[in-house]
């Protein structure tokens, strides 16, 4: 299967566990990988025949920068479910979000969950 990569998508979110987390907020990074057939429009060279990354960016922004979550597990759940109910070429989305922030207690790099989400055959989302 063919991808679509969108990588480092900086945002300021406010998602944690800690009150101070949701009231100030932070930076996030976000990596998406849409997997899609691009043959059509390698061919066409028509931007109608693929998966438009300037709206794929803006849901993602969308939900990073609004209504908070607790866990970043929620921000990726709530990235791929947008990404496979609103883009329908889209057979799989595999998302990363990147707290570099974390509140652990010491110093870190950032703190990851990866996921991945694929359409059902049937055209449903299979989560």
């Amino acid at each position: 299967m063919d991808r679509i990569e969108l990588r480092g998508l900086r945002f300021h979110g406010r998602h944690g566990v800690e009150a101070w987390e949701r009231r100030v907020g932070q930076p996030f990074l976000v990596d998406v990988v849409l997997h899609v057939d691009l043959a059509r429009p390698g061919r066409s060279d028509a931007i109608a025949d693929t998966v438009n990354y300037a709206e794929v960016y803006r849901a993602i922004q969308a939900i990073v920068e609004g209504r908070p979550a607790r866990l970043i597990e929620r921000v990726a759940e709530r990235v791929a479910a947008e990404v496979l109910a609103g883009f329908p070429a889209v057979a799989g989305v595999a998302v990363a979000v990147h707290k570099p922030h974390a509140a652990l207690g010491g110093p870190i790099d950032h703190v990851a969950v990866h996921i991945e989400r694929w359409r059902r055959p049937d055209g449903g989302d299979a989560g």
